[in-house]
């Protein structure tokens, strides 16, 4: 098949990589423009920009696919299918229809549940137990239509965002191809979504990301695993008479009380209901550490994190 590839991030590429290693044409990669990053601020191509040069496809980062000149750019490629992982800009309805078999897309979750722009790291909030991937064909709503194929995964107890993203974006390379082969036999079925059990999973706010010791600790320990490790669930410590803000990776569940916030042995904070233990964390300015390499170099800690 003649194939247009829209994506973006690193969750993307593995999708990418299985489509061209399959033998499908992809006629042209669509991707977010480069954007400034690091201490010299030079411009950045997105990760599924610099494997799409590796494969010698060409490569296009329109703003925009409202207007009537890019549409028209995009059917000129005479493409039989999209397919869009997390590429981060709307596709209006011309540019659906535009593929001969419209556009399939690679999502993050058990559809109904967590439609919108960040399912994995929305599940590990909510102390999912299991979630997914699942191929589905684009209309104009937001992650609304049937679904094709669907592979479940559970969600570990101590699980972060980061590790579900890596399993996620293997298995979806995977569940794509198989859907692609369905599609070329003309076995490929759809199935509506459900009407129960909606949920949005709007993106991730840095404001959300500052840990409350007063929450209970299954609450806290969800925050921790779903921020890590961007933006990264934090707190403070006077530390050398100055507030320091610490970054809380990697947590567990332990048995132990106190005021909120209380600083307990091997570094166990107390919240409203039951305790974590902070097993990696990254003091500012500092690389990630384990908690017995931040003990060693904070010295004596306050009574109560903040």
């Amino acid at each position: 098949m003649k194939i247009i590839f829209m994506g973006t991030p690193e969750f993307a590429v593995p999708t990418l990589t299985e489509i061209v290693s399959s033998g499908h044409e992809v006629v042209a990669v669509y991707t977010r423009a480069p954007k400034p990053a690091g201490r010299g601020q030079a411009e950045r191509k997105s990760p599924v920009h610099v494997a799409a040069e590796g494969f010698g496809i060409p490569v296009l980062t329109p703003k925009t696919l409202r207007n009537e000149a890019e549409q028209i750019a995009f059917d000129a490629f005479g493409a039989d299918l999209g397919v869009v992982v997390a590429y981060g800009l709307i596709l209006p309805k011309p540019i659906l229809e535009a593929p001969k078999l419209g556009c399939l897309n690679l999502h993050g979750s058990l559809l109904p549940r967590w439609r919108g722009a960040a399912p994995i790291q929305r599940a590990v909030l909510a102390g999912d137990a299991r979630t997914g991937v699942m191929v589905m064909q684009m209309d104009e709503g937001l992650d609304t239509g049937p679904v094709a194929l669907v592979d479940e995964m559970p969600i570990g107890p101590d699980m972060t965002s980061a590790e579900l993203h890596d399993r996620m974006m293997i298995v979806g390379a995977d569940l794509m191809g198989r859907a692609l082969a369905a599609l070329d036999r003309g076995s490929l079925t759809f199935t509506p979504q459900g009407e129960e059990g909606v949920t949005y999973a709007k993106k991730i706010e840095k404001a959300e990301a500052r840990i409350d010791w007063s929450k209970p600790a299954a609450e806290v320990h969800n925050l921790i695993r779903g921020m890590s490790p961007f933006p990264g669930a934090w707190f403070e410590l006077e530390l050398g008479g100055q507030l320091t803000r610490v970054k809380a990776l990697r947590s567990t569940l332990v048995s132990g009380s106190g005021m909120p916030g209380t600083i307990l042995p091997d570094l166990t904070i107390a919240c409203g209901e039951g305790a974590v233990r902070l097993t990696l964390v990254q003091r500012e300015g500092k690389a990630a550490m384990d908690a017995a390499t931040f003990l060693r170099g904070a010295g004596t800690l306050p009574e109560r994190a903040l």
